[in-house]
């Protein structure tokens, strides 16, 4: 794998796994570009079929769900379809891998993610999401969790339910609703704060396939800077930014294994 790679990004790689293993507290963020690797689109890939005449706001609003919840309802189990036989691909596992590796150093390791989907729970990691969880529902009134609905629940794809009629709350009768940030949306404050804290605190940020623009998550590289941290950018198409010290220009599924694989070695 090594000699696929150009001897200017291998060297990276080398400095990027001797910087992680002299520093004990490290943050990693992950972004679309991890779980597009599994196969699964991003948000921001054109619609398709049934769906390609429809927009952001009429899915993935607050007030999308309150004018037709039926429509949105209909689009988040097709999504759930989409991705319930996508698995973790090298990158994720790698992480798992790092986050086992762990128990036994004196690292602390903060996993951080802004995808809905549970690749990196697939994997075996423990893990923050900022965006909520694809397979996870509440009430869209009272805000109840209803349980049993997470994908971990189920022994295989095929008994999935993906029916789209509506469900209502035992609690209080309203419509349940995904349990995603939709647009429009605050993120949860606890996962935001255990954000915040990791960035604040780390000696290392890295970030795996997502641009260190986009808000509020590019804010956690900003703060990460600000406290001191180095800050690392794994991204087949890195963006234009000064505050990233390393820049791993490659899929995640082909830089994640060889990092981890130098980090357990040093």
């Amino acid at each position: 794998m090594l000699a696929e790679l150009s001897p200017a990004l291998i060297a990276e790689v080398e400095l990027a796994a001797k910087l992680l293993t002299s520093k004990q507290h490290i943050c990693i963020l992950t972004g679309a570009g991890i779980s597009a690797e599994s196969g699964i689109p991003t948000f921001r890939d054109k619609q398709t079929g049934l769906w390609e005449n429809y927009g952001v706001e009429d899915l993935a609003t607050p007030e999308a769900f309150t004018r037709d919840p039926k429509l949105v309802w209909s689009w988040y189990q097709w999504r759930r379809q989409l991705v319930a036989d996508k698995k973790p691909n090298p990158a994720h596992v790698a992480l798992a891998q790092w986050q086992y590796h762990t128990q036994s150093s004196n690292q602390s390791l903060t996993l951080i993610t802004q995808n809905v989907d549970d690749l990196h729970e697939q994997a075996g990691s423990m893990v923050t999401h900022l965006h909520g969880n694809l397979w996870h529902n509440r009430c869209s009134q009272c805000e109840t969790a209803c349980q049993g609905q997470s994908r971990a629940s189920y022994h295989s794809e095929d008994t999935i339910n993906f029916d789209d009629t509506l469900m209502t709350c035992p609690h209080c009768g309203g419509y349940i609703r995904p349990d995603i940030v939709w647009f429009g949306e605050a993120l949860p404050v606890q996962a935001w704060q255990t954000a915040e804290d990791a960035a604040a605190n780390c000696e290392v940020f890295l970030s795996i396939g997502t641009s260190s623009l986009v808000y509020p998550a590019a804010g956690l590289a900003q703060l990460a800077k600000q406290n001191g941290a180095k800050i690392i950018e794994i991204n087949p198409n890195p963006t234009p930014n000064t505050i990233v010290d390393i820049t791993l220009a490659e899929k995640a599924g082909v830089i994640m294994p060889l990092l981890i694989q130098k980090i357990t070695a040093l």
